[in-house]
């Protein structure tokens, strides 16, 4: 989700009225406040004031003193077309979503709402808009105000104090900003890519949970970057030759905090059933990164045999995978393969029994019949519910180029084959501005004075 921030003034805009009284900043009311933004800007204002050494704060102050216009542009990705699909008769297909502009308009229901009553609804795939949307806005802010350099962190292998920063101050707006700590992983995943992740502990950020009225914000946000952030972060991606798919069934919404709340009422009710069941499914999640590591490692090491097996084994369904062994090279490759989907089947069923115990429907039926048709498909590697479970998406890890076949047979089951895919990136500077493209009412600018 692009978000790019500029001097001097340029329009105001409906997503919300922020202006700022040096060092804090306040929000006027109205109905289009958005708490992830104003979060944002707050923290990245304070973080420039507090860390800037006093001949940047100078110049910090006067160029505040300009305005700010920050305008966040909303990747299609994020959001269902499904309907506006459905509704003109268009095929439920990739090719249908890649036809839509860029930054499409999002609300559909604008005709029928009125000021009084209700607004426009936005409907969302459920990839963590808001994170992305905070990150943007964080990282775009750090780098304009000079508290970070974002202009080399896309090849950079090894830890980036800059993308540190813009981490600790993207997961404490954003958790501000919705009331609580929750995984931290979708801000996480924004700003650093792919990775295997382990929140924080919650403690880190409770000087501004419970900041004292009065508190200047800059000491606040100066604690929180110099608390102990104990999250776990380690490299992690999809092995060569294999393709993330996401799909929107359209079978009706999930509650992600109901569903998550029956979950913790059963492992009170249940705590030893629910440990076990957990333990259980934390083991197969391990079983599953281990298999997955594995193919990786394996094509690292002979990518011409990995690179050939891959490509049999895509045209294949997976009981004719063995059969194309020829070598202990292949064999240790397709031992990898079925071992990972043989952990995935393990989470799925201890997903499902869960859900069962809990009474939500984290694998409804509805999903398994799906999910089994899905893994049963030529070049198909796993397939399961992302997430809390539920009825909102389907994912499956496909081989070599099946998951255009994939995508079809998905259409005829009424499955939407979303666009996009696994990103090892996370936050970059953009090479080309989005604004000199196509622009449409899905565009949100910010005016601060």
């Amino acid at each position: 989700m692009p978000a790019s921030s500029s001097a001097p003034t340029l329009a105001s805009s409906p997503l919300s009225n922020l202006s700022t009284t040096l060092p804090s900043l306040t929000a006027g009311l109205g109905d289009s406040r958005n708490p992830f933004v104003e979060h944002a800007v707050q923290y990245c204002v304070a973080a420039a004031q507090a860390t800037l050494d006093q001949e940047k704060k100078d110049s910090l102050e006067k160029l505040l003193l300009q305005g700010l216009d920050i305008t966040i542009l909303g990747s299609n990705d994020f959001y269902s077309y499904r309907n506006y699909i459905e509704a003109r008769g268009l095929p439920l297909s990739p090719d249908a979503l890649a036809a839509l502009p860029a930054f499409a308009s999002i609300t559909f229901n604008a005709e029928e709402s009125n000021e009084e009553n209700c607004k426009p609804e936005v409907a969302k795939t459920g990839l963590g808009s808001s994170a992305a949307m905070t990150t943007a806005v964080v990282a775009a802010l750090l780098h304009y105000l000079g508290v970070v350099n974002l202009a080399s962190v896309l090849y950079q292998e090894k830890d980036n104090a800059d993308l540190d920063t813009v981490h600790v101050i993207a997961q404490t707006a954003h958790c501000l900003a919705q009331g609580k700590v929750g995984s931290g992983f979708d801000v996480s995943s924004a700003v650093y890519g792919s990775h295997r992740y382990v929140r924080f502990s919650p403690e880190v950020i409770s000087s501004a949970q419970v900041a004292v009225m009065g508190t200047p914000l800059p000491e606040v946000v100066l604690e929180i970057l110099k608390g102990k952030w104990d999250h776990e972060r380690t490299k992690f991606c999809l092995p060569p030759l294999m393709t993330l798919l996401l799909g929107e069934p359209g079978a009706g919404g999930s509650s992600t905090p109901s569903m998550v709340g029956s979950v913790k009422k059963w492992q009170k009710s249940d705590p030893e059933k629910s440990l076990d069941t957990l333990r259980k499914l934390s083991e197969a999640n391990s079983a599953l990164e281990t298999q997955l590591n594995t193919l990786s490692e394996l094509a690292e090491k002979h990518l011409d045999e990995y690179k050939c097996l891959i490509d049999s084994c895509s045209i294949q369904k997976t009981d004719k995978w063995i059969e194309q062994v020829s070598n202990p090279n292949h064999q240790a490759i397709v031992k990898a393969l079925l071992g990972a989907r043989e952990a995935m089947l393990g989470i799925r069923l201890h997903m499902h029994q869960m859900g069962e115990a809990a009474g939500v429907p984290i694998e409804p039926e509805s999903q398994t019949k799906l999910l089994d048709a899905t893994m049963s498909m030529e070049g198909v590697l796993l397939a399961g519910v992302p997430g809390a479970g539920g009825f909102d998406a389907v994912f499956a890890v496909t081989l070599g180029d099946s998951g255009s076949q994939v995508t079809k047979s998905w259409s005829s089951f009424n499955v939407l084959a979303l666009l996009v895919r696994e990103d090892p990136h996370g936050v970059s500077l953009e090479s080309a501005d989005p604004r000199t493209k196509e622009i449409t009412s899905s565009i949100s600018s910010v005016h601060i004075d």
